[in-house]
């Protein structure tokens, strides 16, 4: 630890002496001249009044956390208080427990202030950037702030973790908001308990403090009355310029879907055409941002004829779209014209999270049609056994969901920015409190980022389908259930389905746990393939060979995840070429390359097309 006459200083940085404070030392920063920080601070007066006016205006008693409901959180921890306080015993060991880690912290704290060597109490996770910095442990005062943060978390998710007698809803509740609480009063949150924002602001004379006011007033603008925060330089990107640029051309679209084709970049193709279904809750391009790490770019080059749905933004003229709507102008449209752009009747298909659940439905009710057009199914990252469907469960209970269908209600359609936090929410440090330093307390410009700038491009869900979604997969998940959902009539049945088909789902998965995947391994009827990727939902997708992620892969399938990953083979590369080996047989030969527009559909405008391109807040 550093020392000076006037104790511990942030970090370890050397003490200032007088001089250097007066700006008089050579090489120190100069003051800041005193008519600019007065004018910079009559703008962010001036924006300010007027933001609480506007935020005042804009408020209509909406009252909602992403897709959460208040009063059915208070619910859930009213209900922990009350069996908790049922057994005092139980709180006392565990305060008392709490109690003598915190006496040893403070001993070996004063050991390290006295020059000696002590070991941790507690140490954070190695994958935790909050305490990064060095000085969280080379400096004891704030090592002691974050051992004392980390025991104090500890005690308070294990006692609530351990309250017997509440329900599994009420419980997931308790135990996903208490982390929410708890990260939000780490100590890497405040300014005089963090060292990097401590160093920042003596270095700067508290510039960084006047820029993240700056950018949380702007933030705040931006989002209308609400905190949207940024996470990347939203002016870096423009789609089809930067991302989103594999050339192509729009050459279907109805009310619901753009469809792309993708120009060929070798002599011949395999006969039948890939289609790519994203999920509607995201942009497309996400499988297509930089030319390095665009899937459909390198499908392309494997000879595929790519063919993507671009889905719309709906407002609230589609708001009586249902999930059968979907199914019909989406993935059921799209192959009657792809047909018709290159007189293949066939095809190969993958879904994208939401869109595999919707591939599996949709090729459940083909089955029962006697429609074999799909001649292989890829899934990635999708799940159609919601028994364990992870932390988005905490979301969906009949009074949530009755709140949340009366905000659909008001304007036909779920707001991009409630399922953008909500999504957020679970991953809290990294998407929401990393910015919160870095943009407000340091007071830098979010880097620019193609991931980031597309997980902000967020999109509406129309009420009905949203409703139909939530409800009858997540809530009372009818989609396993033979006969549980009816389409057009037909009750449909995943166990019928015997459409080859390869899974792909990642380790680190917060929004579909690959182990609750995994469970469609034990559902289809046909030869199925089950990979699992490093990393999580984006990152062990996008993975490109030669990236830094690796894949697991296992000839059988057995009744369990934990028997599959115990008996499964690790490679240190990308999954992309293992898909390809895969799909090849079902390519059907190879064809002359087809341009868009060969067929009988006429291009309608050039790739990435006009319905990516509709932002939520336009």
């Amino acid at each position: 630890m550093s020392r000076s006459k006037g104790g511990p200083s942030p970090g370890g940085a050397a003490p200032r002496d007088s001089t250097s404070e007066a700006g008089g030392a050579p090489g120190s920063k100069p003051l800041p001249d005193p008519a600019e920080l007065s004018r910079r601070f009559a703008e962010i007066a001036e924006q300010s009044q007027r933001l609480v006016t506007d935020f005042l205006s804009r408020q209509n008693g909406e009252g909602g956390l992403g897709m959460a409901t208040p009063t059915a959180i208070g619910a859930a921890f009213f209900e922990m208080t009350s069996r908790l306080m049922s057994d005092p015993s139980k709180l006392v060991e565990a305060q008392m427990s709490f109690w003598n880690d915190y006496l040893t912290l403070w001993q070996r704290t004063t050991q390290r202030m006295l020059g000696g060597e002590a070991e941790p109490v507690i140490a954070a996770p190695s994958e935790d950037r909050r305490f990064r910095d060095k000085a969280w442990s080379d400096n004891a005062v704030f090592d002691f702030i974050k051992q004392s943060y980390l025991l104090t978390a500890r005690s308070i998710q294990s006692a609530v973790k351990n309250v017997e007698g509440l329900d599994d809803g009420a419980a997931r509740k308790v135990d996903f908001y208490t982390r929410q609480f708890v990260d939000a009063i780490a100590p890497s949150n405040f300014v005089m308990t963090n060292p990097e924002v401590l160093r920042a602001t003596i270095e700067s004379r508290g510039e960084n403090l006047l820029n993240g006011l700056k950018n949380l007033l702007g933030d705040l603008e931006r989002g209308k009355g609400r905190l949207a925060i940024s996470m990347t330089d939203m002016a870096a990107f423009k789609i089809g310029e930067n991302v989103a640029t594999t050339p192509g051309k729009v050459i279907y679209q109805n009310e619901l879907i753009q469809l792309l084709q993708y120009v060929p970049t070798t002599k011949t193709v395999k006969r039948r055409p890939l289609l790519i279904m994203p999920p509607w809750i995201n942009k497309y391009y996400i499988l297509d941002l930089r030319p390095r790490n665009s899937f459909i770019r390198w499908a392309v080059e494997q000879g595929h004829t790519v063919f993507v749905i671009s889905w719309v933004n709906p407002d609230q003229r589609l708001a009586g779209k249902s999930f059968e709507d979907y199914m019909r102008e989406g993935p059921l449209a799209a192959l009657d014209a792809m047909e018709q752009a290159t007189g293949e009747r066939e095809a190969n298909v993958i879904g994208y999270c939401l869109g595999g659940t919707l591939l599996a439905a949709t090729l459940a009710y083909m089955t029962a049609k006697r429609d074999n057009r799909v001649k292989s199914a890829t899934f990635f990252v999708t799940m159609v056994d919601f028994k364990e469907a992870g932390e988005l469960s905490v979301f969906i209970d009949e009074e949530q969901l009755h709140a949340l269908e009366e905000r659909m209600e008001k304007k036909g359609y779920l707001e991009a920015r409630d399922m953008h936090t909500t999504f957020n929410m679970l991953r809290a440090n990294d998407l929401i409190w990393s910015f919160v330093v870095n943009n407000y307390l340091l007071g830098k410009s979010p880097f620019p980022f193609d991931l980031l700038y597309w997980n902000a491009d967020s999109t509406r869900m129309p009420a009905a389908m949203h409703s139909f979604y939530l409800r009858k997969m997540y809530q009372e998940n009818l989609l396993a259930q033979p006969g549980g959902i009816t389409l057009g009539g037909v009750p449909i049945d995943l166990r019928k389905i015997k459409t080859p088909s390869f899974l792909l789902s990642t380790r680190e998965d917060h929004i579909a746990p690959w182990r609750s995947t995994y469970a469609a391994t034990q559902i289809y009827s046909g030869p199925v393939k089950f990979v699992l990727s490093a990393s999580g939902h984006i990152a062990g997708v996008v993975n490109p060979p030669g990236g830094k992620y690796g894949h697991w892969q296992n000839d059988g399938n057995p009744p369990t995840s934990e028997a599959w990953l115990a008996s499964a083979t690790q490679y240190p590369d990308s999954w992309w070429p293992a898909w390809e080996q895969w799909v090849a047989p079902y390519s059907g030969g190879e064809v002359p390359a087809r341009q868009p527009g060969d067929g009988k559909l006429t291009p309608i405008e050039d790739a990435p097309g006009s319905y990516v391109k509709v932002r939520a807040e336009d």
